[in-house]
């Protein structure tokens, strides 16, 4: 841990997951467990020393030794996914002898506000994972060295229980662009209905939900309004996955008890091993070292990472080009916005997340990125898709070649959502009927890169010098190094059309102008 850089941060896991189709936080049912586990999932963080910006020599410095006190500290040393009945294994384990398994739980359930008991189906999971998945928790312990410190910082914040960072886990594998069947998003799995109530807005451009920081603090905040309504964290995590309404039936048909293990037989099965995998989760987390399974030492620490608040709209492509870092590494570091745009909005303060060098680079030299951003949008011959909030209520006027599965796909609600917010008895729809939605996404399909026009520019003649592309080397960069050349135009001349395509060793023609 004593080298401060970015390399390799595996994402792995599908996600699955087990979700009543309510307007709580809730998991979608796992289809295909094994997808959760899938290796392909993977990011990797390169190196950029050849960057040819001002560097700020002290300040520098200052970074280096300030993240060298953080890494040597004991703070940061921090080291799915709800299994179908027939993936259940019912079996031993040399390693993990039920009675040592009951020692270890009961150690867990004295130190933990969590009502952690031993019964055969919990073992069975935990045993379970262990065969089945203990290859892939190193890989999931690796990205929780990046999000635990965070989520930590929350809970503490909001008087809960730290171990309740390991909920993020069995509701997105952590994968802050999981999105479930219904709609939820994000790490912390927020229905649209719900986000808003905590103050998660989603735009053409934005989803909070997805937003690290923003929903781990609204989680945060239901979890809290959870606790005051039944004064149980067990029955917190069950409201979580279920509704507070699910577990008030619950413990209504289980005679008035408020032990979890009591009201279980009468919850939602899918809320019914929810808990048991969480608990599951908390286990191998806690007993990692005893079960040999170790984090990989060269993900990206949460500490490693600093904000920096935009002063006009940049794409992901455009600071890829300035700064050099990797459009996979700003995906993974900005995941609520959605069509890899940073978009600048009077009073909404956006911000972007970078590498902490990367950061010092980016104000060192922000007018020059700005500058570079404007000069390309002015050569843009389609403009970026409009802005628009997701307010609570939109008006639709029915078109020709209309029909609701088509309107409700475009806006991310059901066909019977619709018929019910417009008291419609079919589906029959009459052209320029206005329908009212109440959207939880807008079909927007532009991205940030440019796409190839069918129409070609036009190559000039005559002299040119030839360019050698460098490691480290980006467009911009090179564009910098002559008069009067832009990045469109070496595009244009070398017929480039995506920034992956530049490669060491590439030869590009450079017009004298």
């Amino acid at each position: 841990m004593n080298k401060i850089v970015c390399i390799a941060f595996l994402l792995v896991f599908s996600i699955g997951f087990s979700q009543t189709d309510t307007d709580t936080l809730a998991l979608q049912k796992i289809e295909d467990t094994q997808e959760m586990f899938s290796d392909v999932d993977t990011l990797f963080f390169t190196k950029s020393d050849s960057l040819s910006l001002k560097i700020h020599k002290e300040a520098t410095l200052i970074d280096s030794l300030w993240l060298n006190e953080l890494i040597n500290s004991p703070l940061y040393d921090t080291i799915q996914y709800v299994l179908k009945d027939d993936e259940i294994l019912i079996t031993e384990l040399d390693e993990l002898p039920t009675e040592l398994l009951k020692e270890r739980l009961k150690v867990l359930d004295s130190k933990t506000p969590f009502h952690i008991e031993y019964n055969p189906q919990l073992e069975q999971i935990i045993k379970t994972y262990l065969i089945r998945r203990k290859s892939s928790f190193s890989n999931l312990m690796e990205k929780a060295r990046y999000y635990f410190p965070m989520f930590e910082e929350q809970l503490d914040k909001y008087d809960i229980p730290l171990e309740m960072k390991y909920l993020a886990i069995v509701e997105s594998a952590l994968k802050p662009r999981a999105r479930s069947r219904v709609g939820a998003t994000g790490l912390w799995q927020f229905m649209y209905q719900t986000g808003k109530q905590f103050d998660l807005d989603v735009s053409s451009y934005v989803d909070e939900r997805s937003d690290p920081y923003r929903a781990t603090e609204a989680a945060c905040k239901y979890l809290s309004s959870l606790y005051n309504i039944f004064g149980d964290w067990d029955l917190a995590l069950a409201a979580y996955n279920s509704g507070p309404g699910n577990v008030n039936k619950a413990i209504r048909r289980s005679g008035g008890s408020k032990n979890y293990w009591n009201i279980r037989h009468n919850l939602p099965r899918e809320t019914a091993g929810y808990v048991p995998a969480f608990y599951a989760t908390l286990y191998i987390f806690e007993y990692a070292n005893e079960h040999n399974i170790k984090a990989k030492e060269s993900s990206l620490m949460y500490f490693e990472t600093d904000t920096v608040q935009v002063k006009r709209q940049l794409t992901f492509e455009q600071i890829y080009e300035t700064l050099n870092v990797d459009i996979e590494v700003l995906q993974f570091l900005n995941p609520q916005y959605k069509l890899d745009i940073i978009p600048y909005i009077k009073e909404k303060n956006y911000t972007l997340a970078l590498p902490v060098k990367d950061i010092g680079n980016f104000v060192s030299n922000e007018q020059q990125i700005y500058a570079y951003a404007s000069a390309e949008e002015a050569k843009r011959e389609k403009p970026l898709p409009e802005y628009i909030e997701m307010n609570n209520r939109i008006t639709y006027k029915v078109k020709s070649g209309d029909f609701l599965g088509k309107i409700a796909d475009k806006y991310g609600v059901s066909v019977s959502k619709i018929k019910q917010w417009n008291n419609m008895r079919s589906t029959n729809l009459r052209i320029g009927q206005r329908l009212t939605i109440y959207p939880r996404r807008l079909n927007v399909t532009t991205t940030s890169k440019q796409t190839k026009t069918t129409s070609k520019t036009a190559i000039p003649k005559g002299e040119f010098n030839t360019y050698t592309v460098k490691s480290g080397d980006s467009l911009w960069l090179i564009a910098q190094k002559y008069v009067n050349v832009s990045v469109q135009n070496i595009k244009d001349w070398n017929n480039i059309w995506s920034v992956k395509s530049l490669q060491p060793g590439i030869k590009l023609k450079i017009f004298n102008k």
